[in-house]
């Protein structure tokens, strides 16, 4: 059965994203998040424990609720998860894909004498000096799974879809010509824009064009978000020396090499030994080829 129909596409092509409910079990998303405690060392039950830099980490490790956490069996078993895959396969039109390596997200409810963890803001993840013309559409695609019921208010996913739609060869030649830094987006930009915050439910994954501005916004709630970012990109994308590291990222339970994040310095993944992986976790991670590998 299809997870993505026509209305799906369409809502992606106007808006630069699309969000498919109850993608993940709910079983798969809850033991994530009980990973994500038992990594930290907080407690769901007390409060005051979600605000704790994790023992042997500084605060570095935990800026804006995202931690070091890559390669833990609950994350794979999401990443590996048939529908999972079905959702990009299905979006992209392409069987052939590789999954990201990456992080997981847990930002508590906002307090004053925490700021590091009230980080809500907007941007491209994408070198926008880089995007070729004409302008592929997706120019690739990001994801992210609730592993928790998210309210609107609660620091999830957001985006702009109109200043998506403003994007064509044009508007990148403005934006080179005058930033420094054309990926940053100041309240200035968005000051005539609507930021849309798009709640949901465990187990739903929200898939957008790289091109989307999007963030983060600020957790107004009395509970954590929580989440975890999975993407898939075409394996033609990818080449040996790459999937040789990111074999070596499994096997080793660490992050990836030259990944522009820390990973842990307590190294606490590479204890447990590798995650199994699946026949179809195999073909995603790339230790096994895809039929007809080149």
């Amino acid at each position: 059965m299809a997870l993505i129909d026509e209305s799906d596409r369409e809502f992606f092509r106007e808006n630069g994203y699309v969000k498919l409910e109850g993608v993940v079990p709910d079983r798969l998303c809850e033991a994530v998040v009980e990973d994500i405690f038992e990594f930290t060392g907080r407690d769901p039950d007390d409060p005051e424990t979600w605000f704790r830099t994790p023992k042997g980490m500084d605060e570095q490790f935990s800026a804006a609720g995202m931690l070091e956490l890559y390669h833990r069996q609950s994350m794979w078993d999401v990443r590996q998860h048939p529908r999972t895959y079905q959702a990009f396969a299905e979006l992209l039109d392409e069987e052939r894909l590789w999954v990201s390596i990456d992080r997981v997200n847990m930002t508590p409810p906002s307090r004053e004498d925490h700021p590091d963890l009230d980080h809500g803001f907007v941007h491209w993840d994408v070198d926008l000096a880089a995007v070729p013309t004409p302008i592929p559409r997706p120019h690739g695609v990001q994801g992210v799974v609730y592993l928790d019921d998210t309210s609107a208010g609660q620091g999830g996913f957001c985006c702009v879809p109109e200043l998506y739609r403003e994007i064509d060869e044009e508007w990148l030649v403005e934006r080179r010509s005058n930033r420094e830094d054309p990926t940053e987006l100041t309240e200035a930009d968005l000051a005539d824009y609507d930021v849309e915050f798009v709640p949901g439910e465990r187990g739903d994954l929200v898939i957008w064009d790289r091109l989307t501005p999007h963030g983060n916004g600020t957790n107004d709630a009395e509970e954590p978000r929580f989440a975890q970012y999975v993407l898939m990109f075409p394996e033609a994308f990818a080449d040996a020396e790459r999937r040789d590291a990111r074999v070596r990222s499994w096997r080793e339970s660490r992050a990836p090499p030259g990944d522009p994040f820390p990973g842990d310095p307590r190294e606490l993944e590479a204890e447990t030994g590798p995650a199994e992986l699946t026949p179809l976790g195999r073909k995603l991670l790339g230790a096994d080829p895809w039929p007809n590998w080149q």
